[in-house]
């Protein structure tokens, strides 16, 4: 366990990785992870979690799918917050770019459970340690 503070921007100029989150601590049996993004992530459902994003810079729009195929978005900038209920289909992207917190359970796949065909600028993971 860590006994000293981690500086989320030393953390993130460690690293240029886009879509590779790095795990800073963890809270009970939740990582709490940031991640460096740009252009579009892939469509995905987390089924047993919800998913929470942090905007640290920049701004990201998830898209939103439902089960009847129905697309919308949520735009969020700097200090904004959302969930993203667990079983819905979603999409992050970012167009010019964005640096991102992410809390979830320990060892949750960020291309979820279910998911479109991975392309290859995205790897899945659950995360690599701040070490990696």
């Amino acid at each position: 366990m860590e006994h000293e503070p981690r500086n989320l921007d030393a953390v993130l100029s460690s690293f240029d990785d886009l879509w590779m989150p790095r795990i800073v601590t963890q809270v009970n049996n939740y990582d709490v992870r940031v991640a460096k993004v740009q252009g579009d992530f892939v469509w995905h459902v987390h089924e047993d979690t919800d998913e929470f994003f942090l905007v640290l810079d920049g701004e990201l729009t998830i898209g939103l799918r439902s089960a009847d195929g129905e697309e919308s978005a949520v735009h969020m900038k700097r200090g904004d917050v959302f969930v993203v209920p667990k079983g819905t289909e979603h999409r992050p992207s970012s167009p010019a770019g964005a640096s991102i917190l992410l809390f979830e359970p320990a060892g949750t796949v960020n291309t979820g459970d279910r998911h479109e065909d991975i392309p290859d600028y995205i790897t899945t993971t659950v995360g690599r340690d701040l070490s990696s």
